[in-house]
């Protein structure tokens, strides 16, 4: 489980199905076998290097992720698991991505803040809420605006600079993860049968 608080941008030295990442921070204290999320993906380490990591991708992270597309030298955003003593300073992220979504836009607004805007598959829209948490290659972000499939997001200079989204551009697939308390809600509200809990006619 993660925060959505990236820790720092690595870059890719290997990619495809055995991929290899190059970083330093989050090497203080991992270890063979741990979690580790990477552009918001969960994966696990399977080897670790004086300056870097590798971690093999299963078929099925491939085809939900964008983990795929990645080439040498991209920069990813990586964040360690939470722990007991972390503070939650984002919403919480399971690190297991609902699909990807496309970049539209990325604007620069005053003072160095930006305006992101994705399109999201159309299956994922019943999710997203205004207001509500979503995370975008592993960044938590809140939700300014949802319409039709097109949501918009706030970007402070902070984390345009502490993330890889200073080097995306449109047409770019990111990987989205909706809100966990979102997906159980729709999940409990589909099994329930609400014409038996309205009262007879006769009652009303």
């Amino acid at each position: 489980m993660f925060t959505g608080i990236i820790e720092e941008t690595g870059s890719v030295e290997i990619p495809g199905t055995k991929l290899r990442i190059r970083c330093t921070r989050v090497l203080s204290d991992l270890t063979i076998g741990a979690s580790i999320a990477v552009n918001g993906v969960c994966l696990t380490a399977v080897d670790i290097h004086a300056d870097g990591f590798s971690a093999d991708l299963a078929p099925e992270t491939l085809d939900r992720s964008s983990l795929g597309d990645l080439k040498p030298n991209d920069p990813v955003n990586l964040e360690r698991p939470l722990t007991l003593q972390t503070r939650l300073s984002g919403h919480i992220v399971q690190g297991h991505v609902d699909g990807t979504a496309t970049l539209e836009s990325l604007n620069q607004l005053t003072e160095g803040n930006w305006e992101l805007t994705i399109q999201v598959p159309a299956d994922l829209d019943k999710f997203l809420v205004y207001k509500g948490s979503i995370s975008i290659d592993g960044i938590s972000l809140t939700i300014a605006q949802v319409q039709n499939g097109r949501v918009k997001v706030a970007i402070i200079p902070h984390t345009y600079e502490a993330t890889n989204l200073h080097i995306r551009k449109p047409g770019d697939r990111l990987n989205i993860e909706c809100d966990v308390l979102a997906k159980h809600v729709d999940r409990l509200l589909s099994n329930v049968d609400l014409s038996r809990r309205r009262p007879p006619a006769a009652d009303r």
